[in-house]
C-alpha cells in the first residue's frame, strides 16, 4: 500500500517507552525501550519513577524510529500518540512531545486511545475484517470486546477487579519468582503438579464473561502460607505444583469465558467468524492452546500478534491512528492525556469511577 499515509506513532502509557512508523499494514520500524531494569527492585512499576524515563527517552525513540525506517519528520503524514488510559505522567509525556511534533511541523495529531490500539492490532498483523472478537489480556487490562469499526468497540465482558498479568506478577512474588511474573510461572510451572492444590475457578458459577481473580490471587497466598507453616519453607517442588496450580486455574477461567463471549459473537453472523487475543498474558503457552481450542470448536478463525506486537508497543498505536486518519478524524493542540478512558462508553464500568469517570 504505497498510497497509505505514513504515521509516526508514539507510546508511553505504562512503562514502555516506544515510537514506530507505520504506513498502511506495513510496519515500517518499531523502537521500544523498556523500563524492566529500572523498577525491578520495587516489584512494579513507580510512576514517578515511569513518567521521568519516559519524558528522559521518549525524543530518542522518535529519532531512533524515523532513522530506522530511513524517514524524516518531511516525510510523515500525522503524528498518532496514545493519549489515555495509563499513568498520566508517562501519558503526558507522549502527548507533550507529539503536540511539540505537531506545532513545529504542522502536521495532524491523532490521539489514540490505547485500548483501542490493542484491539485493533489484528488489522495491523491479520487484515481481520469487523467485526471481530476480542480478547485483550494483560497486566493491566482484560476485557471481550466485539470489534465493530476503528472508533466503535462494544465490551461483553472483563474482569472485575486483578487483570491476569497482574495476577501472575503477584503471584510470581507470593512464591519468591522474579519479575515479570508470567513468563517465569510459566517456566516453573513446567515441572509442576497442577492438582495438588485445588485453587478456585472465580466466576464460572455465574452466567456471563466477566471475571475476577483477585480471589484466586488470595488462595494462592494461603496456600503458600500453609505449605511455609508446614514445612518451615517453600521447596522448589512447592514453587512450581502452586504455579501449575494458579496457571491452570486462570487457563479454565479464560477459556470457559471465552467459550461464552463466542457464542454472544456469533449471534450476529459475522461472515467471517474470528477471535483474536493481544496482550502479553496471550505468549502463554497454554492459555493460548487453550484459547485456540475452544475457538476452533466454535468455527472461528483464531489469530494472536506476534508477542512484539502483542504487549505495548508504538506500532499499534501508529496503525490506530491510520484508521482514524482514513475517517477524517484528527484533533488539535488542545488534546488533553486521559488517565481513564473506557472504550465502550455505553457499558457500566467494572472498577468503578470516581471524579476522574470510569476506569474501565
Amino acid at each position: 500500500m504505497t498510497d497509505a499515509p505514513i504515521i509516526l506513532g508514539l507510546e508511553s502509557s505504562c512503562d514502555d517507552t516506544a515510537a514506530a512508523v507505520v504506513r498502511g499494514q506495513e510496519v515500517l520500524s518499531s523502537v521500544v525501550y523498556g523500563q524492566t531494569e529500572l523498577h525491578a527492585d520495587f516489584g512494579g512499576v513507580v510512576p514517578e519513577l515511569a513518567a521521568r524515563a519516559h519524558a528522559e527517552k521518549i525524543d530518542l525513540c522518535v529519532e531512533e524510529a524515523l532513522a530506522a525506517a530511513g524517514m524524516t519528520l518531511a516525510d510523515i503524514d500525522a503524528v498518532a500518540v496514545t493519549s489515555g488510559p495509563g499513568l498520566i505522567g508517562g501519558v503526558l509525556s507522549g502527548v507533550m512531545c507529539a503536540k511539540g511534533i505537531a506545532a513545529a511541523t504542522g502536521l495532524p495529531i491523532i490521539g489514540v486511545n490505547h485500548l483501542a490500539g490493542h484491539a485493533l492490532t489484528p488489522r495491523l498483523t491479520d487484515g481481520l475484517a469487523y467485526p471481530y472478537l476480542m480478547l485483550l489480556v494483560s497486566g493491566g487490562h482484560c476485557q471481550f470486546l466485539i470489534v465493530e469499526g476503528a472508533e466503535s468497540f462494544r465490551r461483553i465482558g472483563g474482569t472485575i477487579d486483578d487483570a491476569p498479568g497482574e495476577a501472575f506478577d503477584k503471584t510470581a512474588r507470593i512464591l519468591g519468582l522474579p519479575q515479570p511474573g508470567g513468563p517465569n510461572i510459566e517456566a516453573v510451572a513446567l515441572a509442576g503438579d497442577a492438582r495438588r492444590f485445588p485453587l478456585p475457578r472465580p466466576l464460572l458459577d455465574r452466567p456471563g464473561c466477566d471475571m475476577s481473580f483477585s480471589g484466586l490471587k488470595t488462595a494462592v497466598l494461603r496456600a503458600r502460607d500453609a505449605v511455609v507453616d508446614e514445612k518451615q519453607g517453600l521447596t522448589k517442588a512447592d514453587q512450581a505444583d502452586i504455579a501449575a496450580a494458579f496457571q491452570s486455574a486462570v487457563t479454565d477461567v479464560l477459556a470457559e469465558k471465552s467459550r461464552r463471549a463466542l457464542a454472544e459473537y456469533l449471534t450476529l453472523k459475522p461472515a467471517c467468524p474470528a477471535f483474536a487475543v493481544a496482550g502479553g498474558v496471550a505468549a502463554n503457552g497454554p492459555i493460548r492452546s487453550a484459547l485456540e481450542s475452544v475457538s476452533a470448536q466454535a468455527g472461528a478463525v483464531f489469530t494472536a500478534p506476534p508477542l512484539s506486537l502483542c504487549t505495548d508497543n508504538a506500532a499499534m498505536i501508529a496503525y490506530a491512528g491510520s484508521e482514524r486518519f482514513a475517517l477524517g478524524h484528527f484533533d488539535d493542540l488542545e488534546l488533553s492525556a486521559r488517565p481513564r478512558w473506557p472504550l465502550d462508553t455505553s457499558a457500566p464500568a467494572l472498577l468503578g469511577s470516581g471524579k476522574k469517570g470510569a476506569k474501565a
